[in-house]
């Protein structure tokens, strides 16, 4: 029996699933019908009542849209489809009322609040309030919160939609937030006072309708109307959350997810978030040589020249770090191999195959979390790794889908089975495993970074094998994925592309010990550890400041916009290693990106399919046996990862209070 209904919204009729409700299904339908409380991705609260439909033949008072299901709907006398109408007068009237009381306690703060321009609640009472106020009593006024350092309350401004609330515990999946009270004393609170123990909290200050929780770092900087708004990829993680750069002039103001149901669905992690304070600090604008042990300023010719003569008939390393974009790691494989040296990607020796996609990136998509019923995690923590999909396992979890882990116990803000914390478990669960229906293998760098990481990767490609299960590698390195595509890697890895070199030309690598004796050129944007070893710098642009590719840790290849440029002398990556190639006598075969990109999409077919994710073939590797060792996770400290969050001012203080949270505390005497 078809489980479709039809249904008549504002005289137009859709064909919907019973179970959608009604605001769902004017959604189809293309009506709008206004709402606070109600989110596509929480679960329904009905509380705000501004989204009151009169249902035709049905009750006498107006209907909430977003809490009544079409299949709740009676037919008309004749068996037509059901009538909802959402511009009668008993709606207009409906929603002037319930308008006209979410403003009695509203104060006018519309000049002094940071919502102001992109607000909910000024856009529907433009649209659907009255123009008069009759209320004269005193109004309501409420104490704010500290949240912490990300999130600015002003709750005399809260309409409780408890949006926050049911973000943080039902996706975030912590219980700090919650509504005490009656009546007129109701409000939204904090239990005991906490600050928020989340790396996904920043997710509030979008979803709150109102000017109640707002951006701390952002406060009083910037009005909407005045931000140049540039649609990119997030580089934080390897998850390539799909973000929106605003910025006024030529400062980065602040960064806002964008939906993409594939990857991040419309959340991303606080350090995506507030990580723009990095990229104004510590920033390399010029370039730097080098004389008797002090880094002097150089202009681009001298430094281009010196570079070049320290290349020349000597054997050179390249190594890529973690925020380069494809285009980059293409250009240095290209011109350190043309001067027959070796260039290399997995800078923490993580011990990835080259060749075998389904090995380093595996067979899974992200959306295969959603339907996955067994979900397997091997010597990772996606909670720090990737907070976005971990929350994607949560939301599968909820769902019934059972977690087992292997590795060290952490909170992942789910149950899970702990399976044991070293190899000798794994091994023994592959021993044994049978035909399991919608199982899902995730492994972290934690696993394969160690020396026995292929082994430890054999055998859990031989479990997935075995349990007929999807593969999933979870990287934590953004540029890792697009440099193994595009062969940035050596046999042997890191000790082997490095071996007896006399010139290491380190592109952005600043996670990685150089010892002494090579000489160091150094391309990066920020003043971090590879430019504190360097003999060279050539200051780089950042991710916010040069289009670039990059292929998230599902294989899926996105494309990264400009939205600003780079400080002082500082050049777009490609265009660097184009012009030092020239100094070098092995001038590479394009002059623009978009000769770069024809040239890398020649060479590797996939890369030009932006936003698909490719099928990998499943190549197991042969099984091995890994070593008797536990597993250790790869990030210790989530906040300062990379050498942008390293010079955020904000990241910083993130990371101080993670650490005051980690210590045990201490009992009273």
């Amino acid at each position: 029996m078809s489980n479709l209904k039809k249904i008549s919204i504002d005289g137009i009729e859709v064909e919907v699933d019973g179970a959608m409700t009604i605001i769902q299904a004017a959604e189809v339908a293309g009506v709008e019908i206004p709402r606070f409380c109600y989110h596509e991705r929480l679960s329904i609260a009905g509380n705000c009542r501004m989204c009151l439909v009169e249902v035709v033949g049905g009750p006498p008072k107006p209907a909430a849209s977003c809490a009544m299901q079409v299949k709740d709907l009676r037919p008309g006398p004749e068996g037509q489809a059901p009538v909802v109408k959402t511009k009668s007068p008993m709606v207009k009237k409906a929603r002037e009322g319930v308008m006209e009381f979410l403003l009695i306690n509203h104060p006018l703060d519309c000049p002094i609040c940071d919502q102001g321009g992109e607000c909910d609640l000024q856009d529907q009472a433009m649209a659907y309030g009255v123009d008069f106020s009759r209320y004269r009593e005193p109004k309501r006024a409420t104490e704010d919160l500290n949240l912490g350092p990300l999130v600015k309350t002003a709750m005399t401004r809260c309409i409780s939609c408890t949006r926050c609330v049911r973000f943080t515990t039902e996706v975030a999946g912590i219980s700090q937030m919650g509504q005490t009270g009656r009546g007129e004393d109701s409000e939204i609170t904090s239990y005991l006072n906490e600050t928020l123990a989340s790396n996904l909290q920043g997710n509030i200050i979008d979803l709150c309708p109102v000017g109640a929780l707002t951006s701390k770092p952002y406060a009083f900087t910037a009005r909407p109307w005045e931000l140049t708004k540039t649609e990119s990829i997030d580089v934080m993680d390897a998850l390539g959350s799909n973000i929106r750069v605003d910025t006024k002039g030529r400062e980065v103001m602040r960064f806002l997810p964008r939906n993409h149901d594939g990857v991040n669905e419309e959340w991303i992690s606080d350090k995506t978030r507030f990580v723009w304070d990095g990229l104004r600090r510590q920033r390399l604008d010029t370039p730097y040589v080098r004389e008797n042990g002090r880094l002097r300023k150089a202009t681009w010719g001298e430094a281009l020249e010196k570079a070049a003569a320290a290349m020349k008939g000597r054997r050179v390393a390249g190594l890529v770090g973690d925020l380069v974009p494809v285009e980059a790691a293409y250009s240095l494989k290209t011109l350190v191999e043309s001067l027959g040296g070796h260039v290399e990607c997995r800078t923490d020796n993580a011990k990835l195959p080259i060749g075998n996609r389904s090995a380093y990136v595996g067979t899974a998509t992200i959306e295969d979390i959603d339907s996955a019923k067994v979900i397997l995690l091997i010597g990772t923590n996606p909670r720090v790794e990737s907070p976005v999909l971990n929350a994607r396992i949560r939301k599968a979890w909820t769902n019934g889908a059972m977690v087992g882990l292997f590795g060290e116990r952490v909170d992942l803000t789910y149950d899970y089975k702990h399976m044991g914390s070293d190899r000798a478990a794994l091994v023994d669960l592959v021993g044994r495993v049978t035909q399991k229906d919608n199982t899902l293998v995730i492994i972290g760098q934690g696993a394969i970074n160690e020396a026995d990481g292929e082994a430890v990767l054999s055998q859990a490609m031989a479990y997935a094998t075995g349990a007929g299960a999807k593969f999933m590698v979870l990287h934590t390195a953004a540029a890792r994925v697009g440099a193994m595509d595009v062969g940035a890697v050596t046999e042997g890895g890191l000790a082997a592309a490095t071996e007896g070199v006399e010139v290491i030309y380190n592109l952005g690598a600043d996670e990685v010990e150089i010892a002494a004796g090579p000489f160091v050129i150094y391309q990066g944007s920020h003043g971090d550890r590879g430019a504190n070893r360097a003999d060279i710098i050539l200051p780089g642009a950042a991710y916010t400041e040069e289009n670039g590719l990059f292929v998230n840790t599902e294989g899926r290849p996105q494309l990264a916009f400009r939205a600003g440029f780079a400080p002082g002398e500082a050049k777009e990556n490609w265009a660097i290693l184009r012009a030092l190639s020239a100094e070098v006598g092995q001038q590479l075969p394009w002059d623009s990106l978009a000769g770069l990109r024809a040239a890398l999409v020649k060479a590797h077919p996939h890369l030009g399919r932006i936003d698909e994710v490719p099928q990998n073939e499943w190549q197991p590797l042969p099984v091995k046996a890994p070593a008797k060792a536990t597993f250790r996770n790869a990030i210790g400290d989530f906040y300062l990862t990379n050498p942008i969050a390293r010079a955020s001012a904000v990241m910083a203080e993130l990371s101080a209070m993670a650490k005051d949270r980690a210590a045990a505390p201490i009992a009273a005497e």
